[in-house]
């Protein structure tokens, strides 16, 4: 089955590097904006995460979908913030009541940022290459596509079994639309058909974007955007409030007073995807192969304190979050009961257990601070391991070397790595499995969502993993910037919409 790098969603994370990016039950509202739009404008955005590198049909990373889907590359189809499908580089699209048939209206008049118009044999190399070519990120994602052909500007997908998951994943990397056989240098450069031109590269500092005056859309309403990438939140603070930047994502929102202090900033909370997850390893020979063990490590943590630290958040109990198909309140399966979970750690005799947890370093040492506590609470030593990226890669990722783990997984959807027993959470359950294929083998989209719930309530009640919060997008806007996306910017930051006023 497809095997979705939420990695590449956690070094993506580091765009939740706050690492208590939550999310509140009523969104801040965004700023108000006096004064006429510039369209000569230019706009900075911190972020924190830079990529190692520009190529998105082979580089992992959420670095890379978060500023070039939408902006410079785009698909048939495309989502919106609010997760919703929407049509792209086609008009419209049919799916047939079987499941099996795909059919998309290529628009007339595209072209790429180079001056060539976009074909439709550029739709069919990209899919089919795509498909094709294990190397290329999201490859498996089309596995059920059999055929893939051109009439025309009609593109058909035809196949060999439903998949439910199939237009969503045309709105990501699987989908994206290349020129055939390009000779752009992906990894420094990069050629779409979007609003925005990828046009310098600064590494080490910062990506500049310039509006793409041929696209086929309405125009992009700033002349340029700059991605500044600033790490540590204290000084991405500094350059807003000396004019800098003009809006910091991945923020705090303990700094709220400090950022709005002047009044040219305004916090402002949305909803994501992000998933704090504590992955326990439970293979053989491990104190976690214990259920009563990884149930004990669940009841002994305040799933709160991470929402109060933050100063805004949601908790969460399950592998499926708020916006995704099959969301449901887990809350009830393991509730914080300190005393239960003692009981629980003294039936499976592992009273006095010694654990080590490997976290990424860019994350804050509050999530590790209040995991310790807790754990001590109940007679768990918990040690923390800070490493840096490629080691946590390489270690927990690839090898599965590890006991405890935390990162935050921001990627949409991303229910598959539950159904699968070789990803690093190690968790292998036939019944997961098998209501993970049967969703996507579902014609109807409410039946997925079912099944989807059922296996993630299986999951929560095995005690697979222990999701610390919900995470969200924690943003300080200018208060003379408009249309800036707040819901789940580590994801995708479509910026078709955003302006900055001359007032």
């Amino acid at each position: 089955m497809p095997r979705r790098t939420a990695l590449a969603a956690t070094a993506l994370l580091a765009a939740g590097v706050l690492a208590l990016t939550s999310c509140t039950a009523a969104d801040a509202p965004a700023p108000t904006v006096t004064g006429e739009p510039d369209p000569d404008a230019s706009v900075g955005i911190r972020l924190v995460l830079e990529p190692g590198n520009l190529d998105i049909r082979e580089t992992a990373g959420a670095a890379l979908d978060q500023i070039l889907v939408d902006n410079v590359y785009q698909g048939l189809i495309s989502r919106t913030a609010e997760q919703d499908i929407e049509p792209a580089l086609a008009s419209d699209y049919d799916v047939s009541p079987d499941g099996l048939t795909y059919t998309f209206t290529l628009r007339e008049g595209v072209v790429f940022h180079d001056g060539q118009e976009l074909t439709p044999e550029d739709v069919v190399w990209s899919l089919q290459t795509r498909k094709d070519t294990p190397a290329w990120r999201d490859s498996a994602r089309l596995a059920a596509v059999e055929t893939i052909e051109a009439d025309g500007q009609t593109i058909t997908l035809g196949l060999s079994r439903p998949d439910s998951s199939l237009l969503w994943n045309l709105t990501g990397r699987a989908g994206i639309i290349l020129k055939e056989d390009d000779g752009v240098d992906y990894a420094t450069a990069a050629n779409g058909t979007g609003p925005f031109v990828l046009s310098d590269w600064r590494q080490g500092d910062s990506i500049l974007f310039t509006r793409f005056d041929d696209y086929w859309g309405d125009p992009a309403q700033v002349a340029e955007v700059v991605f500044s990438y600033i790490p540590d939140n204290q000084a991405a603070l500094g350059a807003a409030l000396a004019g800098e930047v003009d809006v910091l994502t991945g923020f705090d929102a303990n700094l709220q007073e400090q950022v709005e202090a002047n009044g040219d900033f305004a916090l402002v909370l949305g909803e994501s995807t992000d998933k704090g997850t504590l992955a326990f390893n439970q293979n053989e020979g491990s104190p976690l192969a214990d259920e009563r063990v990884r149930q004990a490590i669940r009841q002994a943590i305040d799933h709160q304190a991470f929402i109060d630290a933050a100063s805004s958040g949601r908790t969460q109990y399950g592998p499926i979050p708020s916006l995704d198909p099959g969301y449901e309140d887990l809350s009830d399966v393991a509730p914080y009961d300190p005393e239960a979970a003692r009981a629980l750690l003294e039936e499976a005799g592992a009273d006095d257990l010694e654990l080590t947890l490997t976290i990424p370093s860019f994350y804050s040492t509050t999530i590790p601070q209040i995991l310790v506590s807790d754990l001590n609470e109940v007679g768990i030593s918990l040690e923390v391991e800070s490493v840096d990226f490629s080691t946590w890669l390489n270690d927990v990722y690839v090898n599965q070397d590890y006991e405890l783990s935390f990162v935050l997984h921001t990627e949409a959807r991303d229910f598959e790595n539950w159904a699968d027993p070789e990803y690093y959470f190690t968790y292998d359950n036939p019944e997961v499995q098998e209501l993970h294929q049967q969703a996507l083998a579902a014609t109807d989209e409410d039946a997925a969502a079912e099944l989807l719930a059922e296996a993630a309530r299986i999951v929560s009640e095995d005690h697979a993993a222990d999701w610390l919060y919900n995470g969200a997008s924690v943003l300080a806007v200018a208060t003379s910037v408009t249309g800036m996306p707040s819901i789940n910017v580590n994801e995708r930051l479509d910026l078709a919409e955003l302006a900055k006023s001359d007032g």
